[in-house]
């Protein structure tokens, strides 16, 4: 697994924590970093590479030879030739058909991912994002016509002044479109962000919990109704559509993260690269890439996988669970079970329907302190 993070943005959206840059600066230079830390830590990932992902930031900025560029490092340096899933995300602003024909001649991504967040242009400008709702509607069908077939788009439900039927017509324009899975998130008001901003003045009044319980409900019924699973509790797809790349995130597989702000994990070590594009620049060129790690002891490891598996429909793996901790686990998992949150089987403890609403609190309470 290889993460790739592109970091500029045409503009900044309110509700945005990921690291990222609006000035363009010089984005040959930060691909021209990036090929070079490709090739710094080749040794790095494993062979052969199943999963590629495009992030940011906002990858689709870049020119498609810029990106043919990262991906011919990529060729150079690692074994792509299996690539399972190779993911590029995009704003719909820049899915021109000129762009999507280009980026299908280079023979490499074979899913977009669309960030369109909302199909009402009020919510847009909400979020301070760039495109329209034709604009999004557009995109997609400019990726299928472009020879796409595995395409997502990115929703956000619980946004200030909204209600369910609101919610209910972003999922009616998903129906109508050529789209095979959908990542559906509750609007967090994250630290820092303008929109915390706007929140903490009185510029903007959030929804409360229940409208955006209700919201959910109406996403999960949704779903059931035209044929889109859930395997995760943000994430709904046609069968055999399920993101892979991020499906492993969840599971703990090791993966390898380049460019600047980018997380590595070899299944012992967690390290991120600086989050500044020019010190990240810098250091690649001078033959070291700034970063910080860390070593996750047994109990961080548990409580990580908790985390994670408690938010997808197949839970906790009984023989992933760190041998020190099965029993305690057991025990503790119960009150779960009896409450209907979780089902018991003998290979999974998998969230219910109703437990996946719950399914942080659930992870804090049975995690090692």
């Amino acid at each position: 697994m290889i993460y790739l993070h592109i970091p500029f943005c045409h503009r900044k959206c309110t509700y945005c924590a990921f690291y990222s840059v609006v000035a363009a600066g010089d984005r040959q230079a930060y691909v021209d970093a990036l090929c070079k830390e490709l090739a710094m830590r080749r040794h790095e990932a494993g062979h052969p590479v199943s999963t590629v992902y495009f992030g940011g930031g906002t990858p689709s900025v870049l020119s498609v030879g810029q990106l043919g560029q990262i991906v011919d490092a990529l060729a150079a340096h690692y074994d792509i030739g299996a690539v399972e899933e190779a993911t590029l995300e995009a704003n719909p602003e820049d899915l021109t058909p000129e762009y999507l024909h280009a980026l299908a001649a280079l023979g490499f991504f074979n899913r977009i991912s669309i960030g369109v967040q909302s199909f009402s242009d009020s919510d847009l400008k909400l979020l301070n994002r760039r495109h329209s709702a034709l604009q999004a509607v557009e995109a997609v069908h400019n990726a299928f016509d472009a020879g796409f077939e595995n395409i997502s788009v990115d929703l956000i439900y619980g946004l200030p002044h909204s209600d369910t039927e609101q919610w209910r017509e972003n999922l009616r324009q998903v129906e109508q479109l050529p789209v095979s899975h959908l990542s559906a998130y509750a609007l967090t008001i994250e630290p820092g962000t303008i929109l915390a901003k706007q929140v903490e003045s009185g510029r903007i009044v959030t929804v409360g919990e229940e409208e955006v319980l209700r919201q959910y409900g109406a996403l999960c019924m949704w779903a059931r109704e035209h044929g889109f699973e859930q395997y995760e509790i943000s994430n709904f797809c046609h069968p055999g559509c399920k993101a892979r790349h991020n499906s492993r995130y969840w599971d703990r597989t090791p993966y390898l993260g380049v460019g600047a702000a980018a997380h590595s994990f070899d299944g012992e070590y967690r390290r991120w690269n600086v989050a500044d594009v020019k010190q990240y620049v810098d250091s690649v060129a001078a033959g070291h890439i700034a970063h910080e790690e860390e070593q996750l002891g047994l109990k961080d490891a548990h409580n990580e996988y908790l985390m994670t598996a408690l938010r997808t429909v197949e839970g906790i793996a009984k023989d992933k669970v760190m041998q020190p901790f099965a029993a305690r686990l057991a025990k503790e998992v119960q009150k779960f079970v009896d409450t209907g949150w979780v089902e018991e089987t003998p290979t999974h403890y998998r969230p219910t329907a109703e437990g996946l609403l719950h399914a942080d609190g659930m992870a804090a309470e049975l995690f090692i302190n």
